[in-house]
């Protein structure tokens, strides 16, 4: 699994709509994620920056990338471009955040909170 984090912002004003739009996200944008190895993806936003930092757990870079291809992804892009800064083709602008620390849950964590799973290994 590889961890994705990047911020984007949002332009002034446009904060309650582009929570309401993601309130939920299209149940077809949600399909195209999970067909693309998208296990886990959050959006936080800092209520004085409108600064949004995402995370996304992805299975490979190249299903990632696809995404981006997808008309259903184009489609979004187009329907929340006037809330925020984007490029020519909609895309939102974002810079890709490099990781420094991660500390995941070990082994003996895992089995202390699913116990009925130890069985199994």
């Amino acid at each position: 699994m590889i961890r994705k984090a990047f911020v984007m912002s949002v332009n002034p004003g446009a904060e309650a709509e582009y929570e309401r739009r993601h309130n939920p996200i299209w149940s077809e944008l949600e399909e195209v994620l999970r067909a693309h190895g998208i296990s886990s993806y959050t959006i936080f936003m800092h209520p004085e920056t409108r600064q949004l930092f995402a995370y996304a757990e992805v299975e490979n870079e190249i299903s990632w990338r696809s995404i981006a291809e997808t008309m259903v992804c184009r489609r979004w892009w187009n329907s929340i471009a006037k809330l925020m800064p984007h490029h020519g083709d909609g895309s939102p602008h974002a810079v890709d955040l490099k990781e420094v620390f991660h500390l995941g849950a070990s082994w003996t964590d895992w089995i202390h909170a699913y116990p009925h799973c130890a069985q199994c290994v």
